[in-house]
């Protein structure tokens, strides 16, 4: 039975983890919301954290059959792929006289274990998207926009956001953006990008009069376009540089859609169901300097039909540089 980090809380009673897990998830929508398959078993002798899953590639079709004759025969195509199952996270140290400095809320302990979660949290985001598995290190897994080259969801009609449009502009990029969400199998759950074209998409949903706003579990707006929730993955961890980078020569970005589910984008987990942990500083023991650290996995993410995400290439959102 997949779990999401709501369903993780549920089985947790300390109280720090409990914080945690609210931190990763009010933290980020994608992370609130993406669903993890709890199959990978890392126990016994000579087992591995890898996942392999049949990808469907293309689809196949259906006609009408005429008395007397047989249907043609076509078939769906699918691939066999694998990932691998990674931890991440981080670890920080800070000395026993700086523990208890201040509010329980602002101390030290609260501040670097909430910048910790920061980071791992950027992090899963940028893997989600920019992630290639490091074959020296054994790390890392895939993530969406190696997945997509090359497939029908590859999305690259030309598009210019750099400047605010015009009434008829704008519903030629409502068309365009309405086109290239059609690629997916059914509604896509969300729209990830950068800031740039969230901003861009906002403007486009009221002008369309297809702008609606709602309050998640933690009472956080979330801003959608016809229904579907757009999505600024922010920064990568510990940098100002975005999740979905920004061509600084040619102004252009990438827009991604993903169709959330078990049999499209998901998330992939141990059969130990501990998607999140965390070790606080121990200063009960000798030592002036203590290590804590919080971590997500071991996990991965995988496609399991290539029409359950898309990517728009080189939408324009900026002028292009001199």
């Amino acid at each position: 039975m997949a779990i999401t980090l709501a369903d993780a809380k549920l089985n947790t009673q300390d109280d720090v983890d409990l914080m945690v897990i609210d931190e990763f998830r009010k933290s980020s929508w994608l992370l609130d919301n993406l669903s993890f398959d709890p199959v990978v078993n890392p126990a016994g002798g000579g087992s591995t954290l890898t996942y392999g899953y049949t990808r469907l590639v293309s689809e196949r079709g259906a006609n009408f059959r005429p008395l007397n004759t047989e249907y043609g025969t076509e078939q769906a195509k699918r691939t066999r792929a694998t990932v691998d199952l990674s931890v991440l996270g981080g670890a920080f140290e800070i000395d026993r006289v700086l523990s208890n400095l201040g509010p329980a809320a602002t101390n030290e302990v609260t501040f670097q274990m909430g910048q910790t979660i920061k980071s791992a949290r950027a992090f899963f985001s940028d893997q989600v998207i920019n992630g290639t598995r490091n074959t020296t290190t054994a790390t890392g897994f895939e993530g969406l926009s190696k997945v997509l080259t090359g497939t029908a969801t590859e999305y690259k009609a030309a598009a210019d956001w750099s400047t605010p449009a015009d009434q008829a502009a704008a519903h030629n990029a409502l068309d365009a953006l309405d086109e290239f969400l059609g690629l997916l199998d059914d509604t896509p759950s969300a729209l990830l990008g950068n800031k740039k074209t969230i901003a861009r998409i906002r403007s486009l949903a009221r002008r369309a009069g297809y702008y609606s706003r709602t309050e998640n579990a933690f009472g956080q707006t979330v801003e959608a376009y016809n229904g579907i929730p757009f999505v600024d993955l922010g920064a990568k961890a510990g940098t100002a540089d975005p999740v979905i980078g920004v061509d600084g020569k040619a102004g252009t970005t990438d827009l991604y859609a993903v169709r959330l589910g078990l049999d499209g984008f998901h998330g992939v987990s141990t059969t130990s169901g501990d998607l999140v942990r965390q070790w606080l500083p121990n200063f009960t023991t000798a030592g002036a300097v203590k290590r804590g650290e919080v971590e997500l996995g071991p996990v991965a993410v995988v496609l399991k039909a290539t029409k359950a995400a898309a990517v728009w290439r080189g939408i324009k959102v900026q002028p292009a540089a001199p």
